[in-house]
């Protein structure tokens, strides 16, 4: 099992996925508790990429609620049709906001958090889980998280 995670901060983004995915696939390679690896994912992800907030929203009760994550306390439940968690969900595909606050029916969790990416998860072509990435800084993602975290979030499907 992996103790620490290696990632040169002068590396571009793209260099910082490459780098670390192999590393979160070796960690919880093994393991097959849904919870432990969405932990050690949350918290090699904020680690890695030092981002405000990470975490899994788990489809549970016909809302999704709140799994592991990394960083300052978090809405526990979100409904379906409630913010970009619940557009991710409802639509089945990542969505990118530059400014959470342009965002029609944003949930502010917390007021720091200035934009966002929400990649779903899913099994049987159902969603089972979002992961919420966000950031104190306006426009932080784009087609590169997005490329790395839907990799990322296929693995996901095998823990469900």
């Amino acid at each position: 099992m992996a103790e620490n995670l290696l990632i040169d901060a002068n590396l571009s983004k793209e260099e910082k996925y490459k780098a670390l995915l192999p590393q979160i696939e070796a960690l919880i390679g093994p393991e097959t508790d849904l919870i432990a690896n969405l932990a050690n994912t949350m918290a090699a992800l904020r680690q890695g990429f030092g981002f405000f907030w990470v975490g899994a929203y788990l489809v549970k009760e016909g809302e999704l609620v709140l799994g592991p994550f990394q960083g300052p306390i978090a809405c526990t439940r979100i409904p379906f049709h409630k913010g970009v968690c619940g557009a991710c969900y409802t639509r089945q595909e990542t969505i990118i906001v530059p400014d959470v606050e342009a965002f029609p029916g944003h949930i502010a969790c917390s007021s720091d958090s200035k934009s966002e990416i929400v990649v779903p998860v899913m099994k049987n072509g159902e969603v089972v889980m979002v992961l919420d990435v966000d950031s104190d800084r306006l426009n932080d993602f784009d087609e590169v998280d997005q490329k790395y975290l839907e990799q990322l979030m296929k693995l996901a499907e095998s823990w469900f």
